[in-house]
């Protein structure tokens, strides 16, 4: 279990117990049951997808599908490449900063 002893295990539960209390070890447990769960089920929907995703792929030509699957590859990249925060402000200071490097070689 993660390299981890039963020393180890036990004394991390005890410090659970301690930090949480009784009332509250049954909701937790709860809690990390269904997180499992739905990990499950995100991870059996994702595998559904890919198969049915294969099969319409199968008709197709490989040449295509190689195409196909590296640009929707890329395009999915790019989305989650626009949605990391500070991304455009650091765009907008390194357009900036080009200008200001362009200007300075135009007075040597």
């Amino acid at each position: 279990m993660f390299g981890l002893g039963f020393q180890e295990v036990l004394l991390i539960l005890v410090i659970i117990f301690l930090l949480f209390g009784v009332k509250r070890l049954p909701e937790i447990g709860k809690g990390l049951g269904e997180t499992m769960r739905e990990i499950r089920n995100i991870r059996s929907e994702r595998k559904a997808g890919k198969e049915k995703e294969e099969e319409k792929d199968k008709g197709r030509d490989k040449g295509k599908e190689q195409e196909n699957k590296k640009g929707n590859f890329i395009l999915e990249i790019k989305k989650e490449v626009e949605e990391i925060p500070g991304l455009k402000e650091a765009r907008e200071i390194k357009e900036a900063a080009d200008k200001v490097k362009g200007i300075t070689k135009f007075f040597k």
